[in-house]
């Protein structure tokens, strides 16, 4: 009976998930190792790198070769061989050594079929359980190249600690951390090469070019510094350009010179040029003209379309009238499109309300009064049918009689008789008296058989048979 376990996890691969059982009492050290590595996602991305048909498949180096691997302490740690553990079936979890004792690292591999001659080399600490194990059967079934290498390798995705028997281990990075640490990597390596993209293309001077396009591009540009000016110690500060306060200029000093006219003050010259802030007054206001327009052509196009549509309609309904034979107004059809219509459960309910009689209390009264109508009238008509049926009977005895038992006067035929339904109404069925004889007669011709009292007599029969046997022999030994 096999050993119990004590911890599990699930291997994700992209051959399926390998469900794990682990024997962590039987080997502690090496099931913290392996337990410690998967919770730091050394694990993930690792591909089986080498498959033996019908033995073996292995994975666990992060190198992809075969000669890598390291383990949770820092280096190769001792073997954990149990007599009990052994490679009795398929399904078994081992660690892979470099081929020397206490060599174990990140490797493992797992059985495809018994292997006995692995007893006491190798560290067995956990077994495949349920259908997962046939995932490992079709990893090791995939096709091999040399030096038994999968030509398509299959990968480990990620495993997850569904029960962890060590709750005191603390990774040294988290699988999580390690993903966003590898995403960052390439972040930031894209970037780069982006960066390096835009650069040579800049600076890519292999392609056919003029000597002139060359250096106007290599030449630098010149900024030109604004002067700090202020102009509130600046004599003449209209030589500045720069508008003053009032309040910092001081009193209006007087002047020969006369004054000139307002007009004049505002109408800029043709040599000056417009400000930034005016300019960005204008870009704004020429923005905002643009997006008015635009919403105007916009309302104006969908209501335009939304009246060439309903023209459409209205024209589709008249045709389909015209060809109907109706001729409703559009005003009419809108009325009726107004009008609550019923929903398909209510006109379902009504069309079965009427078969089964589920009327509402008005219209079944109505109907009720009808029906007993109806009955009356039929039940006089039964008795008027009576009445005339047995007049009919009285007639035709005395005929009978009269005719001397049947026979037509003047010896002619009497031809076919003419059925004459007219008094089925009045019609009364009767039956001779029943004075016993016939169930007498039911009783004497009809025999019940029962086959419990024919088994009953039959081994009546057999008993009284061997009854009688043994009388007769009896009597011959007497004699």
């Amino acid at each position: 009976m096999a050993l119990p376990t004590n911890g599990r996890v699930v291997i994700d691969t992209t051959a399926g998930e390998i469900e794990v059982e682990l024997w962590s009492k039987e080997t502690p050290k090496t099931c913290r190792n392996f337990i410690a590595l998967a919770l730091e996602g050394y694990y993930d991305g690792v591909i089986f790198h080498r498959i033996v048909p019908g033995f073996l498949v292995q994975t666990g180096d992060k190198t992809g070769t075969g000669g890598g691997g390291e383990s949770f302490y820092g280096e190769p740690f001792e073997d954990e061989i149990h007599p009990r553990l052994r490679y009795a079936h398929r399904g078994l979890v081992a660690m892979a050594n470099n081929g020397t004792k206490n060599s174990n690292d990140s490797q493992f591999f797992i059985t495809l079929d018994r292997a006995d001659e692995l007893h006491g080399k190798h560290t067995l600490f956990g077994r495949v359980i349920g259908d997962t194990v046939y995932n490992v059967m079709k990893i090791g079934e995939m096709e091999i190249g040399e030096n038994e290498r999968p030509l398509y390798p299959p990968k480990i995705k990620s495993i997850k600690i569904v029960d962890n028997p060590f709750p005191d281990i603390i990774p040294r990075i988290t699988a999580a951390e390690k993903r966003a640490q590898q995403r960052a990597r390439e972040a930031g390596q894209r970037e780069r090469e982006e960066a390096e993209r835009r650069r040579g293309a800049k600076k890519d001077v292999k392609l056919l070019s003029f000597g002139e396009e060359q250096d106007d591009e290599t030449e630098p540009v010149a900024f030109r510094k604004k002067n700090i000016v202020r102009p509130d110690l600046v004599d003449n500060s209209s030589a500045t350009g720069i508008p003053m306060p009032e309040s910092l200029l001081g009193p209006p000093k007087k002047s020969n010179e006369p004054p000139r006219e307002r007009g004049s003050e505002k109408e800029p010259s043709k040599h000056e040029k417009p400000s930034k802030s005016n300019k960005s007054e204008g870009a704004d206001k020429d923005i905002k003209k643009i997006r008015e327009t635009h919403a105007k052509e916009k309302a104006s196009g969908s209501d335009a379309r939304r009246t060439e549509i309903e023209q459409m309609e209205s024209e589709i309904r008249r045709l389909t009238r015209k060809r109907e034979g109706g001729d409703d107004s559009d005003e009419e059809a809108a009325r009726k499109k107004t009008k609550p219509t019923k929903s398909y459960l209510e006109e379902e309910l009504a069309k079965y309300s009427k078969g089964r009689g589920l009327q509402k209390k008005g219209k079944g009264r109505k109907d009720e009064g009808d029906v007993l109508a109806a009955l009356n009238s039929f039940r006089g008509l039964l008795q008027s049918n009576t009445n005339l049926d047995m007049e009919d009977v009285v007639e035709e005895d005395d005929q009978v009689d009269n005719s001397g038992g049947g026979t037509v006067p003047n010896g002619e035929d009497p031809g076919i008789e003419v059925d004459d339904d007219r008094g089925f109404i009045g019609h009364a069925l009767h039956f001779p008296k029943d004075d016993g004889e016939e169930t007498r007669k039911a009783e004497r011709d009809y025999e019940v058989i029962d086959p419990r009292q024919r088994g009953a007599r039959a081994r009546e029969e057999e008993r009284e048979r061997k009854r009688t046997a043994m009388k007769g022999k009896n009597g011959r030994g007497r004699r």
